[in-house]
């Protein structure tokens, strides 16, 4: 990669930053090489690394794993690498195996498949086809086309007596498949449907196909009135187990020598279903259940969750960062000093410091 140099220019603001590259105004010479130009990073070293983390609030933990190892790690408080904390909506991208092993076990024949098979009983009084045309993959790209239960409209789903039923009975705002729009109403969904097509409450089945493969484990769960766990918010996980769900997407399926997903699957997961998506003005991309960005033109698919609960999967470098914080906690702007942290100072520590 390291082929002609030139100078980055990062601009770090409230929200993204751009990246300039100076331009020849010579005029082509016909018939010459061209070569790509590439991102120069400034020199960084372990301990600015350190001190950019610890001295930007709001960060409860951090680790980042480079090569084999875990290369920094940071607590903050009663933070600790197995000490459980909620990751609020990062909980999705771990809904994400479950899926694949609904899939895989004969649960679910494909994701094709009408949410109706199982939720039949929700559709008694639905006549609009194009809600019954709603299916698992529309679930795990957030593109059901109904209203969001997210923000505005969050307190009035989660004091409902019945949130699949709310969510299923709001207006169809667009075709489903047609857009993705944020809403946990739609991996609420999901969880609802892996309940019912599975038969067991969704920890038991995440106790045997996460916890039991991958050893990490759920803490607290919330479930809504009707006992369905909470598609996709107010899930504990440690940071370690944080760490090992990122590695499980870095290594294409497999942690600790066993397979646990197919690279068929990781490779789906990590496509572009829906591109500049996001409800934010960085304009992050979408896949099954994992958003994704870049940093420079580093590659990075992430779970994501209020309050500054993140893991950054960067197979450029072979790496993973994990941040958590205080969800209970409003810290506005987090979510902008992670993004600085990661384009200023953790990508391109790991760029000097790991085989490219």
């Amino acid at each position: 990669m390291k082929t002609a140099l030139i100078l980055l220019l990062f601009i770090t603001g409230a929200s993204c930053s751009e990246q300039e590259s100076q331009t020849s105004s010579d005029a082509p010479v016909v018939g010459a090489s061209h070569e790509e130009p590439v991102f120069s990073y400034p020199e960084t070293d372990a301990d600015a690394l350190a001190e950019a983390i610890t001295s930007t609030s709001g960060i409860t933990s951090f680790l980042l794993f480079s090569g084999d190892e875990v290369v920094s790690e940071h607590y903050t408080g009663n933070a600790a690498r197995d000490r459980f904390t909620n990751i609020k909506s990062a909980s999705k991208s771990l809904l994400n195996v479950l899926v694949y092993a609904a899939l895989e076990n004969g649960y679910i024949d494909n994701l094709d498949q009408p949410i109706e098979t199982w939720l039949g009983d929700y559709y008694e009084n639905i006549d609009d086809e194009r809600k019954k045309s709603i299916t698992v993959r529309h679930l795990i790209t957030m593109s059901t086309g109904l209203q969001s239960t997210s923000f505005g409209n969050y307190g009035r789903w989660v004091v409902s007596p019945d949130w699949v039923a709310f969510v299923l009975n709001s207006e169809l705002q667009h075709e489903p498949g047609s857009r993705m729009v944020y809403s946990t109403g739609d991996t609420h969904l999901l969880s609802a449907v892996l309940t019912r097509a599975t038969g067991m409450n969704l920890r038991s089945f995440a106790n045997q196909y996460l916890t039991g493969p991958t050893g990490i484990r759920i803490g607290g769960w919330d479930t809504d009135p009707k006992g369905f766990y909470f598609g996709g918010n107010n899930m504990a996980v440690t940071p370690g187990g944080l760490l090992a769900m990122g590695r499980l997407y870095l290594n294409g399926g497999t942690l600790n020598g066993q397979r646990v997903l197919s690279q068929e699957w990781v490779d789906e997961s990590f496509t572009k279903h829906f591109e500049q998506s996001s409800y934010n003005r960085r304009g992050h991309d979408y896949g099954y259940l994992w958003w994704h960005n870049t940093f420079g033109p580093h590659s990075a698919w992430f779970a994501w969750g209020y309050g500054g609960q993140y893991v950054f999967i960067l197979p450029d470098f072979n790496a993973v960062a994990v941040f958590t914080g205080n969800p209970d906690q409003r810290d506005r702007g987090l979510n902008n000093r992670i993004f600085a942290l990661m384009e200023d100072q953790i990508v391109p520590w790991l760029f000097h410091n790991s085989e490219q």
